[in-house]
């Protein structure tokens, strides 16, 4: 089963970043969803303001948010493994998830389109 990332297409970091996975991640690996281009609340019960202030990732059918969807996306890319096991350390995945929850919320302020929903 492929894992599900959903993403805001429409944030110019989100999606340079999510283009750079997407050429270096296995091809049969992951399924890219842009939540602008769907509807994240029919289709996986996630509201469309949930989705675009974090990044989502859905392995089967566990729902994975933010750091936790990093870490899953980087265990399934060859060069980012290290990486998926290093920001679980204790101490660094408590910070990740506070600076990715900072960077989050200040992303999500500035972007126009989020804040039509608002």
């Amino acid at each position: 089963m492929k894992i599900i990332v959903l993403f805001d297409g429409k944030c110019g970091i989100c999606s340079k970043e999510i283009a750079f996975y997407k050429k270096i991640a296995p091809s049969d690996q992951f399924i890219w969803e842009d939540v602008n281009a769907i509807n994240s609340k029919e289709k996986y019960n996630i509201e469309l303001i949930t989705a675009l202030k974090h990044l989502h990732v859905i392995d089967n059918e566990k729902v994975l948010i933010g750091v936790d969807a990093f870490a899953r996306i980087w265990k399934n890319i060859k060069y980012f493994k290290f990486l998926s096991f290093f920001i679980r350390l204790p101490l660094i995945y408590s910070l990740a998830k506070y600076a990715y929850h900072i960077f989050a919320e200040y992303r999500f302020k500035r972007l126009r389109h989020c804040q039509i929903l608002e």
